[in-house]
């Protein structure tokens, strides 16, 4: 979270984290959380890509590669925007605005 005024910021409803998920994030299911917007950028330009980046660095607690390969999520994991699938949005490039309610949901499990 930011101390200082002149940085910009997301506030985000929800980030939740389902599905086995949530054992990288200290078993926290739910996050309310301000995201800092990287330097330069205008809240109008804040994507998945950029919230990503922040979760791995914020969120993930533990083995933060069984969450995202590259810059994005590992295959098997469902990425929700306001309860659509992000890959009708456009991905990486899916626009994050205040308020917005993000899951992440594993579809893989051991067995």
């Amino acid at each position: 979270m930011c101390l200082f005024s002149c940085c910009s910021m997301i506030d985000l409803r929800r980030i939740m984290c389902r599905g086995g998920l949530e054992l990288l994030c200290d078993s926290e299911k739910i996050h309310k959380v301000n995201v800092d917007l990287p330097n330069g950028a205008e809240s109008d330009d804040f994507t998945m890509k950029h919230l990503l980046s922040w979760v791995r660095t914020n969120l993930i607690k533990e083995r933060p590669e069984m969450f995202m390969k590259g810059d994005t999520v590992r295959p098997g994991v469902l990425v929700l925007v306001n309860d659509c699938d992000w890959e009708l949005s456009g991905q990486l490039d899916t626009r994050i605005e205040e308020k917005d309610v993000i899951v992440f949901i594993s579809t893989l499990h051991g067995g």
